[in-house]
């Protein structure tokens, strides 16, 4: 059996399921100083020590020493209950890779929930394997939206939560999280856009579920990788991109969807690839480490993963032209996880929002903080995620902003309710609505 990571090992303890360990020097790393804990957002709520990554850095290492059941209740939840938002590792002086620590304790977790149906059901846990088994099958996720949208224009989603028939089912949080879905799809295919004058070419990638809401996300990164120079392919052989998979410790599953977009890039011709979204881009650089074990696919992987940028990085170092149109509107931004915790980028998206001549662009209080959306957060911790989402919304009304930005769709769903009327845009659909109808 392979470790799980680099430097990782197989420990068997008396009376339990083989498991992969990750090396102790990973936990030793925590000197248990605390400068993480005002950075979380779960400690920040709840001011408890096991609710903060120090807390649960001691909780895996005693699982891992064997003084501790994995299948304990306080353990499980607290797997659970962390967002995976990475902000104590940019805090952390020590340099305590927390995002692979919690990965592989959900994988663990994953593993004996496997072997072993007497352990008791994930939170959400049914709705949450739909999901997955949707976003990784293309044909199936354009469907089960098409029906999505049928039930939310027609008003049947409303009646079934106002007769408590979604609550019955557990399905009242999957209902208010469920997007509002776009009449036209983006659905992915081999096209080639060409810019004027071609400087390289970019794959942006589609990701899953923004294919079939949001999708003027997309339009509007085109546009402006376009304007950029760079012309634009969206392979049709692209795949979610796994993070769902990976934060939920389905890890073999997010590795299949890894490999397929690997490929696909390849295939592609292009230079760069593209994501527009911060999730989506934190989970694909991280190839690398998925990855990393496999002979066939890590060296593939590696070279994919530095290719990934998001798109502000690209249209940061481009030599846009300058905006036409003025937007008179006063914005806040708000930085999503795994954008400024995950992959360290903060100045991009402001610097592309300064471009845009009449943009007063305001400070938000704890504009770092996650806002509860993590993903689907929300399906196993409705009450912890519609804690953050009021604290965000909370923050987001003393700013006095009237559009709210962010670089992420998972962030832009989850404040949507919260802060109407207040429009949530995403930075590249500002940027593009001050360019007019260039292209």
């Amino acid at each position: 059996m392979e470790a799980l990571y680099s430097g990782g090992s197989i420990e068997v303890h008396a009376g339990r399921t083989p498991q992969r360990m990750i090396d102790a020097s990973l936990y030793d790393r925590c000197v248990r100083c605390g400068l993480c804990l005002t950075s979380c957002p779960t400690y920040a709520e709840t001011m408890t020590e096991t609710s903060g990554p120090r807390g649960r850095i001691a909780l895996m290492k005693a699982v891992a020493e064997g003084a501790l059941a994995e299948d304990s209740a306080g353990y499980m939840a607290q797997m659970s209950e962390c967002l995976g938002c990475r902000a104590c590792e940019a805090a952390c002086p020590s340099g305590v890779p927390y995002g692979e620590l919690i990965e592989a304790a959900r994988a663990s977790l994953h593993e004996r929930a496997s072997a072993n149906p007497a352990m008791p059901p994930k939170r959400g846990g049914r709705e949450l394997a739909l999901l997955l088994r949707a976003v990784e099958r293309p044909a199936w996720l354009h469907t089960g939206a098409r029906l999505l949208r049928f039930a939310q224009r027609s008003g049947a989603l409303t009646l079934a939560s106002r007769l408590g028939m979604l609550g019955a089912f557990g399905l009242e949080e999957a209902g208010r999280m469920a997007p509002p879905i776009d009449t036209r799809f983006e659905i992915p295919d081999d096209t080639v856009l060409r810019a004027r004058v071609s400087r390289g070419r970019a794959f942006l990638h589609l990701g899953c579920i923004a294919q079939c809401s949001s999708t003027g996300i997309h339009r509007a990164a085109t546009k402006l990788l376009l304007l950029a120079g760079l012309d634009v392919v969206r392979p049709s052989d692209q795949r979610c991109c796994g993070a769902l998979a990976a934060h939920a410790g389905e890890r073999e599953r997010a590795r299949i969807l890894a490999r397929a977009n690997i490929a696909a890039f390849e295939r592609s011709g292009a230079d760069v690839v593209a994501i527009d979204a911060a999730g989506c881009g934190a989970q694909c650089k991280g190839y690398v480490h998925l990855l990393a074990e496999d002979p066939q696919w890590s060296a593939r992987a590696k070279a994919f993963s530095e290719r990934v940028r998001d798109i502000s990085e690209i249209l940061a170092a481009c030599e846009l032209p300058p905006p036409t149109r003025a937007l008179a509107a006063r914005v806040a931004y708000q930085e999503p996880c795994h954008l400024v915790h995950a992959q360290r980028i903060t100045n991009a998206p402001k610097r592309l929002l300064a471009m845009i001549p009449g943009i007063e662009l305001v400070a938000l209080e704890e504009a770092t903080l996650c806002c509860g959306g993590a993903g689907a957060y929300a399906i196993g911790e409705p009450e912890m995620s519609a804690r953050l989402r009021e604290r965000k919304a909370d923050a987001i009304r003393r700013s006095g902003a009237s559009v709210i930005a962010s670089a992420n769709i998972g962030c832009m769903l989850q404040l949507r309710d919260a802060i109407a009327p207040l429009q949530v845009r995403h930075v590249v659909e500002l940027l593009a609505d001050a360019y007019d109808a260039e292209a």
